[in-house]
């Protein structure tokens, strides 16, 4: 049995899987959209239906396939402290950002008062 890393790194099963997040589909609305044979997408299909990424009902004569959400809550779980140490930096990505905004508009509104002041001096509308 495949991790659920090993299942996910293959690029088509995750292009399945993106599929699948928005509503259940059959073998061939994922074989038109991606543009894989059907072959393919059925071997992938059994891979992720034996990993537990998915599950199939029939309808008609059709089977459908959606999304089991299970097996991603491992990756979830394993990506939390990279979201964690991520927020941390972009936070203070974003507090540095406003800082330097900050001393930027003071800067600039201070040359505007000393332009002003300059201009009254030249005029000789001193105070």
């Amino acid at each position: 049995m495949e991790s659920v890393f090993e299942v996910i790194a293959e690029p088509n099963r995750r292009a399945i899987l993106s599929l699948l997040v928005s509503s259940q589909q059959s073998v061939g609305e994922i074989e038109r959209q991606l543009r894989m044979p059907q072959p393919t997408v059925s071997k992938h299909l059994r891979v992720l239906r034996d990993a537990g990424f998915v599950e199939s009902t029939v309808d008609a004569q059709r089977r459908l396939y959606r999304l089991k959400p299970e097996p991603l809550q491992e990756v979830d779980a394993w990506l939390a402290p990279f979201r964690q140490f991520w927020s941390a930096h972009v936070d203070a990505l974003e507090r540095h950002l406003d800082h330097m905004e900050q001393s930027t508009s003071a800067k600039r509104n201070s040359r505007k008062r000393q332009r002003g002041a300059n201009r009254k001096r030249d005029k000789g509308e001193t105070k």
